[in-house]
């Protein structure tokens, strides 16, 4: 960016409304309508955006000014306001230290995530999992905190045997720690250096029936339940949809668009907070419809049967596939996706992206990723009803040896 000259600036005419030519460093010339010429410098100081003046063109010349803006600059590097430096007689006040314990900083970072849309789900998970920290580190200063305390606090947590959640703990202590770095009340993120120094837990994927005649026995079992008004659509679907149980089990009316035959599932309840959209197949459409003609119209697809305000919970659909015989070892609703997905590869019949785009994985390259699901719609609708009359014709499906 090329610096300002003497004759630049006085060759600057007024406008209607006031601009500013910059220098650079955060000094600028302030050109009023009726055409004075205003030296400025842009600032900030504890998290706020300042403005000092330093006279106008020409009394205060070019020179001058980048001398007073050089000024400024070294008494900001010192922790110094120069705006109060301009005062006569007054020594600039020091910057104030910044401070907090663990408790408020951890308290307004979860509020701020909050404003910014997290799920109220994810939201709950971070607060549960920071009051494993707060007893021991709760009344702390931030910069107080070191990893030793810290790993104490972890330790404490592997000792019942929790091993992924001291994991996400240390992920979200650490979280807390670049929160108040970027607020200036730390100066270092400890967990860095907890690295390594946890058990590491053993992955554990969600049981799922992935070969055709145990999940065919699954539709078997799930098209002929007489279970509650409740549970049994809400399984066929997961079946037909495969979402994930929080996607389906949080679902409202106003989310289905029965004339396009697709469900808009929001942004804050999708894994990657990314707005999803599924194809309705006709089978999905009329179990859709047979809740409705039920006299549930607006709302929660899915309301709890405590209130009407709340959504079935977590435990309803599991619960039904314990009554039908399929424990939790053998498959849950979030393990259909995998039988989804299996099946489906195994017909040869669709494209790899497109059953991911299905799914809702995440691309590391988001603009592909938005692009792969709308680009494939159309095998996906196809896909979608290829799945429901798959999925019907296993209800009659007798087991092979």
């Amino acid at each position: 960016m090329a610096r300002l000259r003497e004759e630049l600036i006085a060759g600057l005419a007024p406008r209607m409304k006031p601009y500013k030519c910059a220098d650079g460093c955060g000094l600028y010339i302030y050109i009023t309508p009726k055409g004075s010429r205003l030296w400025r410098m842009n600032y900030r100081f504890e998290h706020r955006q300042k403005t000092l003046s330093f006279g106008a063109w020409p009394i205060v010349t070019l020179e001058h000014a980048r001398g007073l803006c050089l000024k400024a600059k070294r008494l900001l590097h010192k922790g110094l306001d120069p705006a109060v430096d301009a005062r006569p007689g007054r020594k600039p006040p020091r910057r104030r230290a910044l401070t907090g314990t663990f408790d408020t900083i951890a308290d307004e970072l979860l509020d701020k995530r909050e404003r910014e849309g997290l799920a109220g789900v994810t939201l709950h998970k971070k607060r549960w999992l920071l009051d494993f920290a707060r007893p021991g580190l709760g009344h702390k200063q931030m910069r107080d905190i070191h990893a030793a305390d810290i790993l104490d606090v972890l330790k404490q947590v592997e000792a019942r045997g929790t091993y992924e959640t001291a994991k996400r703990l240390r992920t979200t202590v650490g979280e807390v720690f670049r929160y108040a770095i970027a607020t200036l009340r730390a100066d270092i993120d400890p967990t860095q250096a907890l690295r390594g120094a946890l058990t590491r837990p053993q992955v554990r994927h969600m049981p799922a029936l992935t070969e055709e005649a145990g999940f065919a026995r699954l539709v078997r079992a799930v098209w002929g339940y007489e279970g509650s008004a409740r549970s049994v659509p809400a399984l066929k679907l997961m079946i037909l949809l495969f979402p994930r149980p929080g996607e389906l089990r949080l679902a409202r009316w106003e989310e289905f668009d029965f004339d396009r035959s697709a469900w808009e599932i929001p942004a804050e309840r999708m894994k990657m907070r990314r707005p999803h959209r599924k194809p309705l197949s006709g089978t999905a459409v009329n179990i859709l419809l047979d809740i409705r003609a039920g006299g549930c119209r607006e709302g929660f697809v899915f309301p709890s049967m405590v209130a009407a305000d709340r959504p079935i919970s977590e435990n309803t659909m599991n619960g039904a596939l314990h009554r039908l015989g399929f424990a939790s070892d053998v498959t849950t609703p979030h393990g259909f996706r995998a039988s989804a997905s299996s099946l489906l590869n195994e017909s040869g019949l669709w494209n790899p992206d497109a059953i991911e785009a299905e799914l809702a994985h995440h691309d590391t390259k988001g603009v592909r990723s938005i692009y792969n699901r709308a680009v494939y719609w159309n095998e996906r609708a196809r896909m979608g009803d290829w799945w429901a009359d798959r999925v019907l014709a296993m209800t009659n499906y007798e087991s092979r040896k």
